[in-house]
């Protein structure tokens, strides 16, 4: 049986608080993570002098693990990840736009996925627990299924596999959910709190491939992957972006603790929130795509008082819907980072 935060001990620590809101307890405080895109993130070390955003702006969650796959710089833009596949960062630092078809046939024949579990990935978690030894541990996958498998087959091939080669996708799923569990269950080994599984599947009216592929092929592997961290006693953090709330029942069904990123153009947000509270959390809800980059600093501090004011009573945790963008102005990400430290219960 895994046992929560007692409820009679003394919140100190920035992990205690996060605890408190995935289970749905109310919280001294709303806690919060937020990510930048490279160029957003470039603006705010000019604005606090450091390259520790992380810090500077006091976020709860210490990152460890890798969330795309490691990368080698091919030059002229362009970087290989650790499965083979070739990223094009001209336009997107980020991440990119995939290059090549590293499974140009429905076939994993002559493909061998690489080592799950390499040094690379773990050896720096022990330094990173104790550099920020209060935040809440999240050992994070992304790519972590469906957007793996379409990096590796081309995006338009999988959806066509999904109909024209079924038992191949199957395969293919089961071997990448296969290499997330063995590092899910090497990760396991540290003292983390959660593992959070990043796999976009949404668009902006709903799943890219529709419920019934959804539950046929994808909502399996979910369930084996989500059952490893369960039996560890530890939380199920996702990340999908678009309409995808209507999986959120059967995602709770099978373990899922806290979703991200709560894009409010696309859900109802503060409704999910009273009808979800101590059943599922939420990670995200501040809008990206019209306040964030269209709004004044007070309409961003306005959006983000009505978030704290209804996460108070737990299930929340403050983030923008996504990670920041370019074309956020510098006031506005200042003004949500001035509004979640003003906080009364924030003691720091």
């Amino acid at each position: 049986m895994c046992v929560g935060t007692d409820e009679q001990e003394t919140i100190v620590q920035k992990r205690d608080v996060v605890r408190l809101a995935i289970e749905g307890r109310p919280v001294p405080y709303v806690p919060w993570h937020c990510t930048f895109t490279v160029p957003a993130a470039e603006k705010l070390r000019q604005v606090f002098g450091t390259n520790d955003v992380d810090a500077a702006i006091d976020n709860h969650f210490v990152k460890l693990g890798s969330d795309i796959g490691f990368f080698t710089d091919l030059g002229n833009e362009r970087f290989r990840d650790y499965f083979g596949v070739v990223w094009d960062r001209t336009v997107d630092k980020d991440i990119g736009v995939v290059e090549n078809c590293v499974l140009p046939e429905p076939t994993l024949k002559g493909y061998t996925f690489p080592d799950p579990t390499p040094g690379l990935i773990f050896d720096e978690i022990p330094d990173r627990i104790a550099r920020y030894p209060d935040c809440f541990r999240v050992f994070k996958i992304g790519f972590s299924l469906y957007e793996r498998a379409w990096s590796l087959r081309g995006m338009e091939n999988l959806l066509m596999d999904f109909i024209a080669h079924p038992a191949f996708v199957h395969e293919l799923l089961g071997a990448i959910a296969d290499y997330n569990i063995a590092q899910i269950r090497k990760a396991l080994q540290f003292d983390i709190d959660a593992v959070y599984l990043g796999d976009d599947w949404g668009q902006q009216r709903g799943l890219q491939m529709g419920p019934r592929i959804w539950r046929e092929f994808i909502a399996p592997q979910l369930a084996r992957m989500y059952g490893e961290i369960k039996r560890a006693c530890k939380f199920v953090m996702i990340h999908s972006c678009g309409k995808v709330d209507e999986l959120f029942d059967e995602l709770i069904a099978i373990g899922l603790d806290c979703f991200n990123p709560f894009q409010p153009e696309v859900m109802d947000t503060f409704g999910l929130m009273e009808r979800y509270r101590g059943r599922l959390a939420f990670h995200g809800g501040l809008s990206t795509q019209v306040t964030l980059p269209n709004g004044t600093a007070d309409d961003v501090r306005a959006e983000t008082e009505r978030l704290i004011a209804a996460g108070m009573q737990g299930g929340y945790i403050f983030a923008p819907a996504h990670g920041v963008q370019r074309d956020v102005a510098t006031e506005n990400m200042l003004a949500f980072i001035e509004v979640l430290k003003a906080q009364p219960g924030y003691g720091r």
